[in-house]
This record gives structure tokens, sequence and C-alpha cells, in this order.
């Protein structure tokens, strides 16, 4: 789970997500979560960065190892094919004898790419290590989106309040200026006569 795309999901959920409630939209107090996605960013353990690192450099060198090691399986054919076409127009060496040469330079091959993934047994252990900082940093990760969903679950209860108010107040005002109807209009006239 890549802790920096989540926060970015978070920003863009609530940033970039209008709210409509009736005519009113709402937002969020874009400064105030920009900040406080900022902080979380900042206090993100240097493990999680260092792991990050750790397993694309140790993907870069697997890489690498397989690469090489493919490039010396090539050379072996190409050479296993130039041994076969030499032996074709060699007339004291037997087809027979090419082959074994041939199956054996491939076979070199083969153990030296098994040793180059075998020295890449210390870049497992690299890449376990930084798996395990991964997993923690994950966890953290997790709390500190927790912690940043209730901010915000808490920003939205107290706009939820602060909503509530000026609706009533609204309400309040309407009852306050709303025009006397005709028919209680002439009940006033009438007592005003007598």
């Amino acid at each position: 789970m890549d802790i920096l795309r989540l926060l970015e999901e978070l920003q863009q959920q609530m940033l970039e997500k209008p709210k409509r409630l009736g005519p009113l939209w709402w937002g969020i107090d874009e400064d105030e979560i920009s900040m406080q996605i900022s902080k979380i960013r900042a206090s993100l353990p240097n493990e999680l960065k260092v792991a990050v690192a750790t397993v694309r450099e140790t993907e870069r060198i697997v890489e690498g190892a397989r690469e090489d090691a493919n490039q010396s399986l090539e050379r072996a054919r190409k050479e296993s094919e130039k041994i076969l076409a030499d032996a074709r127009s060699d007339s004291e060496r037997t087809l027979h004898e090419a082959r074994l040469e041939a199956e054996r330079i491939v076979e070199q091959a083969k153990l030296q790419q098994e040793r180059m993934v075998a020295e890449s047994e210390i870049l497992k252990l690299s890449k376990a290590q930084s798996e395990e900082m991964r997993s923690s940093a994950d966890r953290e990760a997790v709390q500190m989106r927790r912690g940043a969903e209730k901010y915000a679950y808490d920003v939205l209860v107290q706009l939820e309040t602060v909503v509530g108010k000026v609706m009533t107040t609204i309400d309040r005002g309407k009852q306050e200026i709303r025009p006397a109807e005709p028919a209680a209009t002439a009940v006033v006239r009438e007592k005003a006569r007598v």
C-alpha cells in the first residue's frame, strides 16, 4: 500500500469534491486540510522512504542480474551454434563432439546464471527487511489515515452544527417577517372597530 498515493486520494476526495445540501454548496477549509496532509507527509517515517528506495534498488539489481545472465546464455547459444557450424565444415570433428561441446557451453552458462541469481540472495534478505519496514510504515500510515479521517469527520460534524444553527436562524427570520394572512387581518380590524 503506497501511503503517498493514499494521501493524494484523500486530498482529492476532501478538496476537489464539493458537497451540496439543497441550494447550499459547502466544502472543507482547503488550507487546513492541505496543511494537515503536508504534516502527515512530513511525519512519514524515514524507514518508509528507505524501504521504498531499498525495494527499488533491489529490483534494479535483480533485473540487472537477470539481464546479465540472459546475455551470457545468449552468448553461449551463439558460441554453440558457431561450434556446430564449424563442426560441419571441419572434417576432423564429428558432429557428436560438437554437440557435446555446445551442450557443455550452454550448461556452463546456466551454472553462471544460477550463480548470479544465488548472489542475489543478499538482495532477497534486504528485500525482506525492506518489506518488514514497509509493513510497519503501512501500519503507521493506516493509523495516520484514521486520524485524518477522524479529523475530517469532526470538521463535518462542526459544519453540520453550524449549518443547523443557520437553518434555525433562517426559519425564525422567515416566521418573524411572514406577512399576516388576509383572514387574520380582517379579524384584527373587526376587533379594532368594536
